[in-house]
């Protein structure tokens, strides 16, 4: 049953998860981890702040890159003509709140460099910018944690619990 589930959860009306030139190998790996456990795909816009290899992923991915779906981009251009569905940026910038949008089953959340966040033209070009509420004094969430939260509201919304078993 799992398997089935890993394979229907990688069509074109999934969510997917999207990172824009990731600088830490770690925390891609732990986003590998989250969407292979979710079974949406995981978007890779290079270039990456380490070089970039299975190797590197494989530490911290541990063996969910046997069930992951990766797909690698060698630009943002790239990404964003071989996606479809909408593009909604999580950032720290946004007015809007997750919590207060509405998700589509092929919608793909973008997070930023964990240094620098994402440059003005991918914010610009993305059709929706979200925020995860924190309280005013903190700066920001990691961002494997912001990505965790937001697609975990995005499947509460499109997927039905019996998705899951």
């Amino acid at each position: 049953m799992l398997i089935k589930f890993m394979i229907d959860a990688y069509n074109s009306d999934n969510p997917s998860l999207a990172v824009f030139q990731p600088d830490i190998a770690q925390n891609l790996g732990a986003m590998l981890r989250l969407t292979a456990c979710f079974g949406v795909s995981l978007s890779i816009i290079e270039p990456c702040g380490f070089p970039f290899s299975q190797k590197v992923l494989r530490r911290s991915a541990m063996d969910y890159m046997d069930f992951a779906k990766i797909n690698h981009h060698t630009s943002y251009k790239d990404f964003r003509d071989k996606t479809s569905g909408r593009v909604i940026l999580l950032t720290t910038k946004a007015k809007k709140s997750i919590w207060e949008h509405s998700f589509e089953g092929n919608d793909t959340l973008l997070v930023g460099q964990e240094s620098a966040g994402v440059p003005k033209y991918v914010a610009d070009d993305s059709d929706y910018c979200l925020k995860i509420p924190i309280i005013e004094r903190a700066r920001s969430l990691n961002v494997v944690t912001a990505a965790a939260i937001a697609l975990g509201e995005v499947l509460r919304q499109i997927r039905s619990t019996s998705d899951l078993h």
